[in-house]
């Protein structure tokens, strides 16, 4: 049985974490109410990278170092070079609401979900007409894929060839072949899931299974092979909302938590932590 252990606990000013990102030596995430890139190394040294007069979400890293991430709620994608915020792609004719998470190939192609609905509003009903937009290196936009309930997570196989997307309204993971060109095709359900789980988050392994944060109950954390058969779960106090493997070796696997999604909540009472746990099977693929 996989037991995590707290990296960075309450009282150290995380809000909501999403997206997080092994990068060299450190994990970097996303706190969304907190309006900032942060990273922790494995000793547990937090630190902002960047603070932002906006909503963020979704992060990849170009290929020239670059960060890249969402001005979520204006439907745009931000670049920064280490010095400076430019925009970097402008997603209003390819989203509906409110972008999700994004992910950033080894091609330097960066691709962004559609939450498909007004969080801050619980009365406004999801639609299930949301898309996954592709950004090429040049910065064009094309609408990559559509009909998706909350398209959520996303993982890149390591030979690019494969997209994996969570499904958070649907109840499950999606495929898609990506072709030379980033086109996709060959939509297929990857792994439908146990009853009451919705994925969030997700990280691949090199086995092929996905490791998935379930916000929506208990267990909290999955990890389930193509076809739907789940091999690990973790149960924890909390909510369990992204997940990463990282590390020297790629066996840790981060678990970003908060026992709220409700932003009046999280701004009350913060609740973000972040925890840890060492796997058997290393990361592999995107991010």
């Amino acid at each position: 049985m996989t037991i995590p252990h707290i990296l960075i606990d309450l009282g150290h000013g995380l809000r909501f974490t999403e997206s997080p990102r092994w990068r060299g030596d450190r994990l970097w995430f996303i706190d969304i109410h907190d309006n900032a890139i942060k990273s922790v190394s494995l000793a547990g040294d937090l630190r902002t990278e960047l603070s932002l007069p906006f909503k963020p979400n979704g992060l990849g890293f170009l290929p020239d170092g670059s960060v890249v991430f969402s001005d979520a709620l204006s439907l745009m994608m931000k670049r920064w070079d280490g010095s400076m915020v430019q925009d970097h792609a402008h997603l209003t004719a390819t989203s509906v609401f409110c972008l999700s998470d994004a992910i950033t190939d080894g091609q330097g192609r960066t691709w962004v979900g559609d939450i498909g609905y007004n969080f801050w509003n619980p009365d406004a009903p999801p639609v299930d007409t949301c898309t996954i937009a592709r950004i090429d290196p040049d910065g064009t936009v094309a609408r990559a894929a559509a009909g998706l309930e909350f398209p959520n997570g996303m993982i890149m196989t390591p030979d690019g060839g494969t997209l994996i997307v969570a499904e958070t309204n649907a109840f499950r993971l999606t495929a898609y072949d990506v072709g030379a060109d980033g086109s996709l095709s060959r939509r297929r359900t990857f792994a439908d899931l146990p009853a009451g789980v919705q994925p969030d988050g997700i990280c691949l392994d090199a086995e092929g299974a996905v490791w998935l944060a379930n916000p929506a109950g208990s267990p909290a954390v999955l990890r389930v092979r193509e076809g739907g058969e789940v091999t690990d779960t973790i149960a924890l106090g909390s909510h369990a909302y992204a997940v990463m493997l990282g590390g020297p070796e790629r066996r840790h696997l981060f678990i970003c938590t908060s026992a709220s999604h409700d932003p009046a909540e999280i701004a009350a009472s913060p609740s973000a932590r972040l925890l840890v746990a060492e796997v058997a099977v290393p990361g592999a693929g995107t991010p």
